[in-house]
């Protein structure tokens, strides 16, 4: 592997630097670096980050590789500057056996653009009513640390304790999709004005919320590591504050779409706006961005959920739940985040890199930006303006809310342990 040194980077939107690359390690970090024979890249006013990292990614394979593959799932991550995904179990089969997680983790090591840690299912078959085989498949090849039932709740609260007990002893963590099942049968999108001036089902936020309180007394009581999945509400927001301040051990993420959009969006009856969970009000929005801000959730995860066409393109009442979101969540992030004043990219590169590799323990990224460190990094344009075209998507699937919206920041290079996966705003 050749030498490359870019040039002039605002190193986590800093100073200008240069940072030189030898092979897969950063070698130095500086002004005025020079390297014979290297690749040169001038970076001049451009955002150097450590690779971003995503907790919480659906890959789809295997089984629904008409939606997403690891290998399209992964350019389209490194498209988005990740280097790593944590890839959910709600696969066909269940990623809930040592046999599953190390196919998708194979699969990962194959394609190369980015780092797949495969996350294990808590029951079998997420059908919430027997404990997966969560020894084996931390033991297996693909070392699992994360586990989740995401698509789903575990409801169950003896369930849910015996999962904490289980991971406690290897240092693992369960990530809980909080949605109590019987508050929201039926439900089409978030109750509250809009659901009933539209005539669907609502959604309720003490749905989350309520599993979230229970959740995070369980965790304290058996000593245990629980993450909250995509928080969505400002009720949310103040019991995973509540229970930081009691010192529990509890981390939460939240999608750049619901730090964005709200349920408004939904009048349009357009599917692309239906999620799990719902899109919520103004109130919820920016209650959420105060606590990415002020550390009471913790990471930005995007919950990249590709559908195929057919999936979306139909009524409301029919449409799957979810949107891709790897390749946008960096300009939302800057749209909602940094432009508010409300993050310096210093503190961008926490939420989407440093904490989230903390998190799901992935060896190698999250790293600083410095002398002997991995060469995960991202290169950002953030004077960038324009429309997101989805035909230009490296995901397989085109559903993103974005389509036609003008959002600021354009990854320009990716480098996962050295070599680019992306250059010039193109994969590699």
């Amino acid at each position: 592997m050749s030498k490359i040194l870019i040039r002039g980077a605002k190193v986590l939107g800093g100073d200008a630097q240069d940072v030189l690359i030898d092979g897969e390690i950063i070698e130095a970090v500086g002004a005025g670096l020079s390297a014979e024979g290297a690749d040169v890249i001038e970076a001049e006013g451009k955002i150097l980050l450590p690779g971003l990292v995503d907790l919480h990614t659906h890959l789809r394979e295997p089984g629904r590789e008409d939606s997403e593959t690891v290998l399209t799932g992964t350019r389209a991550a490194a498209s988005g500057g990740y280097t790593a995904v944590f890839a959910m179990a709600n696969t066909f089969p269940v990623a809930d056996t040592a046999g599953v997680v190390e196919q998708v983790y194979r699969l990962g090591q194959e394609h190369g653009y980015c780092d797949v840690q495969p996350i294990g299912a808590v029951t079998v078959g997420l059908e919430g009513s027997k404990l997966a085989e969560l020894g084996a498949m931390h033991e297996s090849a693909a070392g699992v640390t994360v586990f989740s039932d995401d698509g789903k709740c575990v409801h169950d609260a003896v369930i849910m304790r015996r999962a904490l007990e289980y991971v406690k002893a290897f240092g693992g963590v369960v990530a809980q999709h909080a949605q109590e099942p019987r508050l929201t049968e039926g439900a089409q999108m978030n109750e509250g004005i809009v659901s009933s001036e539209l005539g669907l089902g609502g959604w309720p936020a003490v749905a989350e919320e309520s599993i979230i309180a229970r959740d995070v007394l369980l965790a304290e009581h058996v000593g245990s590591r629980v993450h909250i999945c995509h928080l969505s509400t400002a009720g949310s927001v103040e019991i995973v504050r509540w229970a930081k301040s009691r010192g529990i051990d509890v981390t939460a993420e939240v999608t750049p779409h619901h730090l964005l959009l709200t349920d408004e969006m939904v009048r349009t009856y357009n599917p692309v706006y239906k999620v799990n969970p719902p899109l919520r009000t103004e109130r919820d929005v920016m209650a959420l961005r105060e606590a990415l801000a002020d550390g009471t959730i913790d990471i930005v995860a995007t919950d990249h959920a590709p559908h195929p066409h057919e999936d979306k393109d139909c009524e409301w009442a029919a449409a799957a739940m979810g949107m891709v979101g790897l390749e946008t969540a960096l300009s939302v992030v800057q749209q909602t985040m940094v432009e508010t004043g409300l993050l310096t990219w210093a503190a961008v590169a926490d939420r989407m890199s440093y904490a989230p590799a903390r998190i799901g323990q992935a060896k190698g990224h999250g790293r600083p930006v410095s002398a002997g460190e991995p060469a995960n990094l991202t290169l950002l344009d953030s004077a960038y303006r324009g429309e997101v075209d989805p035909a230009g998507f490296a995901s397989r699937s085109r559903n993103t809310p974005y389509e036609g919206r003008e959002l600021p920041g354009r990854v320009t290079h990716t480098f996962l342990r050295g070599r680019a996966t992306v250059v010039d705003g193109k994969l590699a």
